[in-house]
């Protein structure tokens, strides 16, 4: 009966614009996400959490912004608050730019992408070649995911993930220093209209140039 219930609400959303049964796992949630968005945009806020040994360390202020992609590997992250910075990718090149300092650095894009956090919502859909996924219970209202990289090298020791309705709504990640950034996701439009030049990065007028 359980299951002739589920089956009936996955039935009820499958025409919605928003993929992802309502009451769903974490993990459903997700891989349905993924398979069903490749392109999508919305807002972000941003805060970092003091690790353990940093409780004197000065609180870094909030900040917030946009955000583009489209799998695989490209995007355009624009930070608006307190500092205006864009980290850009066409799938090929990165591009970092500082807008205080006139300066854009450029790099691979590579196999960078494969485990680190972008690659959760920038990267391919097979992410369970670079993350162990598992599930991570209910808090703050949402289903959470947790995304351990399997890469040694990762800076990252792992990815949280919080879904409400199929749709990522938070995410936090810890690094190896265990610093928590937390990022809240807004307003997400998935699969808007994009041309061959919406990634295209047009270097800003007299900036400099680091290559990487």
């Amino acid at each position: 009966m359980m299951q002739l219930k589920k089956s009936a609400a996955l039935l009820a959303v499958a025409g919605a614009l928003f993929a992802g049964a309502v009451h769903a796992s974490a993990l459903e949630q997700f891989k349905s996400f993924v398979a069903s968005t490749k392109a999508a945009k919305g807002e972000f806020t941003q805060r970092q959490i003091k690790g353990e040994g940093n409780a004197k360390a000065k609180p870094t202020p909030p900040s917030s912004g946009t955000f583009l992609f489209a799998r695989p590997g490209k995007f355009i992250w624009t930070y608006t608050r307190p500092y205006e910075q864009v980290l850009q990718a066409d799938g090929e090149q990165l591009y970092i730019y500082d807008k205080d300092l006139n300066q854009v650095t450029t790099r691979k894009l590579g196999d960078a992408l494969g485990s680190s956090p972008a690659a959760i919502l920038f990267g391919s859909n097979d992410l369970e070649k670079s993350f162990a996924l598992s599930e991570a219970g209910t808090r703050d209202g949402l289903e959470w995911l947790k995304a351990v990289p399997k890469a040694k090298d990762s800076s990252f020791e792992q990815i949280a993930i919080g879904l409400r309705n199929g749709l990522p709504e938070a995410m936090e990640l810890k690094d190896s220093f265990g610093q928590t950034s937390v990022l809240a996701l807004s307003k997400i439009e998935k699969n808007p209209a994009l041309t061959a030049a919406s990634f295209k990065f047009v270097m800003p007028k007299g900036a400099d140039v680091v290559n990487n």
